[in-house]
């Protein structure tokens, strides 16, 4: 049966072999997955119907068993009768009901046989695609890590580290500069203010002197 072909041939198939050939793993990945799920979709359906024609060759078969039992019973009936002449008939017609019981019995377990052997391969897709569905996700998972360090791989090659770092470097050194500079100027600037004080006090001085000097003439004028 082309089911049952059609299932080998995808049980057998090699996931890795079609990533190596495979643009997007990811995409065939899927792509592999979605026809072995037609595929077990399909030997479903003719598992269903093997099974439902099963039970029409076994209805039949029945039937036919039936009907031979029938016409031995009107055999006996015609010699109870003493019509051999009928009893002869329904004798042969009895023959000719077992011999077609008979083959269909033989085909009723052909196809019982057949029926086995399609839920066998059945099962063993359904765990094939159980199997493919978790070696889907470790896959796709291997694929994001490797191309997470590609793309991180290929930042670095665009990215010069040795400029970078000099670049640093110059800045550190600009900065470090502008940093000695506030702390020359803050400390020229506190200089500055001690200059400051110091002139006053001296003109502070000067002025207690002359203030001085001026009360001892005025004391004087008027002590004369």
């Amino acid at each position: 049966m082309g089911i049952l072909d059609r299932i080998g041939t995808i049980i057998r198939a090699n996931i890795n072999d079609l990533l190596s050939r495979a643009e997007d793993p990811e995409k065939i990945i899927n792509q592999t997955l979605m026809d072995m799920r037609q595929a077990q979709y399909e030997a479903r359906m003719e598992v269903a119907q093997a099974i439902a024609e099963g039970k029409k060759l076994e209805r039949d078969y029945k039937a036919r068993e039936r009907e031979a039992e029938g016409w031995l019973a009107k055999a006996q009936k015609a010699l109870e009768s003493s019509r051999e002449d009928l009893a002869r008939e329904a004798l042969k017609r009895k023959q000719s009901s077992r011999a077609l019981a008979d083959g269909l019995k033989e085909q009723l377990e052909s196809h019982q046989a057949m029926v086995e052997k399609l839920k066998t391969q059945l099962l063993a897709l359904d765990a094939k695609i159980d199997e493919a569905e978790r070696k889907r996700q470790l896959l796709i998972a291997r694929q994001k890590r490797a191309e997470a360090q590609q793309s991180v791989s290929a930042a670095m090659q665009r990215t010069d580290t040795r400029k970078a770092f000099e670049a640093f470097d110059r800045m550190e050194g600009k900065i470090s500069g502008l940093e000695d500079r506030v702390t020359a100027e803050a400390e020229l600037a506190e200089d500055l203010t001690l200059d400051d004080e110091f002139a006053s006090l001296e003109t502070d001085t000067a002025l207690e002197e002359e203030l001085a000097a001026l009360k001892a003439q005025v004391a004087g004028e008027v002590d004369s």
